[in-house]
C-alpha cells in the first residue's frame, strides 16, 4: 500500500466498516469486505481519475463488494424474526446452522458525523429486503446520496433507483423512524439494570420491562415475550446466581451494551454474552444476549472481569 493510497483512504475505514455491516449484518463478513474493498481500491489506485471524491470511489467499490458477496448468502435473522415467542414446553436448543444477525460495536461520537444506522431493529429489517434494494435504500436514506449518485454506484438508471427505494420503503412501513434513532439518555435505568442484573434480582429486572418486552438469545431460536415468561426464563434457565455475574458496558449497534460475565467454580468470572438493550420511554423494550464468545475482543471486552 502506498503512503499517499493509505492517507486518502484509511480515514474511511470505520465507516466503511459500517456500511458493509448494513449491508450483510455480521461484524465479521464485513471486516473481511472491508478487506477485500481496500485490495481492490490499493489496485486501481494508479487508475482513480478524481473525477469523484476517494470516499464516494471507496463506497462503490465496498458496496459492490457487498453485492457479489451476498449473491453466496442468505439474510441473517435474528431469534424474534422467526416465528411465535417460546413457551416453558420448548427444549433450549442452540442452533448453529442459521447464521444469525451479529451486533456492532460503535462509538456514540462517530454516529452523527457519519449518520451510521446500525441499530439492531434497522439492520434486521434491512435484511428482508433484496440485495439491490437494500443497496439503494441505504444509500438514499442513510448515506444521503442523491438518487442519480445512487445509480451511479450500482450501475443503475434514476428511475430504477426510485422504483427499488420505493418498494424498500413499502416492504420496511412498519419500522418507525423512532428505531433508527439513538435513544435519550437512560443512565438511571441502566444503573439500575446493572445492579439488579449482577444480583440477580428478577423482581427488579423485570419491573424495568415494557408489556411486550422480548428477550432473544441467538445462536438459541427460541426468545421469549412478555415480562412473566422471562421472568420463569431467568429463574428456570438461566445459569447466573445472585452476586455471580458482573457486567460491563459497551455501546452495540447504538444501544447499551454489556459484557456478561459469571463466575466459575475457580472464582474468575468469564464471558457469558454480550447483552444489546432497547431503551423506550424509561423502559426496557428488547434485550438480545449474543453467545457468541468471539464478539468479546471486537468490543475490547477483557478476558476475564
Amino acid at each position: 500500500m502506498t503512503v499517499d493510497f493509505a492517507q486518502a483512504a484509511d480515514p474511511f475505514r470505520r465507516e466503511l466498516l459500517a456500511h458493509c455491516y448494513r449491508m450483510l449484518g455480521s461484524l465479521h463478513d464485513a471486516e473481511d469486505l472491508v478487506q477485500e474493498t481496500y485490495l481492490r481500491a490499493w489496485k486501481a489506485y494508479d487508475q482513480f481519475e478524481g473525477r469523484s471524491s476517494v470516499r464516494t470511489w471507496l463506497y462503490r467499490i465496498a458496496t459492490n463488494v457487498c453485492l457479489t458477496a451476498l449473491d453466496t448468502r442468505t439474510r441473517r435473522p435474528l431469534p424474534f424474526g422467526l416465528g411465535a415467542s417460546s413457551t416453558e414446553s420448548d427444549p433450549l436448543t442452540q442452533d448453529h446452522e442459521i447464521p444469525w444477525l451479529e451486533p456492532f460495536p460503535t462509538d456514540p461520537a462517530a454516529i452523527v458525523t457519519e449518520r451510521e444506522s446500525t441499530r439492531l431493529a434497522f439492520v434486521a429489517a434491512l435484511q428482508h429486503l433484496p440485495p439491490r434494494q437494500r443497496a439503494v435504500l441505504i444509500l438514499r436514506d442513510v448515506l444521503k446520496l442523491t438518487a442519480a449518485e445512487t445509480a451511479d454506484q450500482l450501475d443503475m438508471t434514476v428511475a430504477a433507483v426510485n422504483s427499488a427505494l420505493q418498494r424498500a420503503h413499502a416492504q420496511l412501513k412498519d419500522l418507525s423512524e423512532d428505531e433508527v434513532t439513538e435513544p435519550a439518555d437512560a443512565k438511571p435505568l441502566l444503573d439500575k439494570w446493572v445492579k439488579a442484573f449482577e444480583a440477580k434480582d428478577i423482581p427488579a429486572i423485570i419491573g424495568m420491562f415494557a408489556e411486550d418486552v422480548v428477550w432473544e438469545m441467538p445462536p438459541y431460536p427460541q426468545w421469549y415475550s412478555g415480562p412473566e415468561m422471562i421472568a420463569w426464563h431467568l429463574t428456570n434457565q438461566c445459569p447466573a446466581v445472585p452476586h455471580g455475574a458482573r457486567m460491563i458496558p459497551v455501546q452495540a449497534n447504538e444501544q447499551p451494551a454489556y459484557g456478561l460475565y459469571l463466575r466459575e467454580e475457580d472464582g474468575v468470572f468469564r464471558p457469558f454474552n454480550l447483552q444489546v438493550l432497547e431503551v423506550r420511554n424509561d423502559r426496557i423494550t428488547h434485550v438480545s444476549s449474543f453467545f457468541d464468545l468471539s464478539l468479546f475482543p471486537k468490543f475490547g471486552l477483557p478476558t476475564t472481569a
